[in-house]
């Protein structure tokens, strides 16, 4: 992947359901610590197995979610959200994560995952 210089923007971060329910201050702090990535077609963002701690939100593009025991299992798009599991529960990660067209994402460490995104997924449950 190569990284660019540039944050996520607020505007981009509220189109992810998951993010939209943080406060607009508690946005705009998430989207300075969250780099943006162009990532080109073809490429895997994530791999199945390993340890993983960078979470990961699509702004454009395709990308397929596929499992070493199931196959394909999903389609993500713009205002999808992957890699949340490892970090949120200290485990390897569960799935591989391939781009199907040229993708831009944005993601943060794990450290920022703790402050901004754990608290929301344990909202959801």
């Amino acid at each position: 992947m190569s990284p660019q210089t540039a944050s996520a923007t607020v505007a981009e971060l509220s189109r992810i359901g998951l993010l939209a329910e943080l406060p607009a201050e508690r946005l705009r702090e998430l989207a300075s610590r969250m780099a943006r990535e162009y990532v080109p077609a073809n490429t895997e963002i994530v791999r199945e197995g390993e340890f993983g701690s960078r979470f990961y939100v699509v702004l454009g593009g395709l990308l397929a979610v596929t499992q070493n025991a199931r196959g394909e299992r999903a389609l993500l798009r713009p205002g999808d959200y992957f890699g949340e599991v490892a970090p949120a529960m200290g485990i390897r990660r569960t799935a591989s994560v391939r781009t199907i067209s040229p993708v831009t994402v944005a993601s943060c460490d794990r450290a920022t995952f703790d402050e901004y995104v754990k608290p929301l997924l344990a909202d959801e449950a």
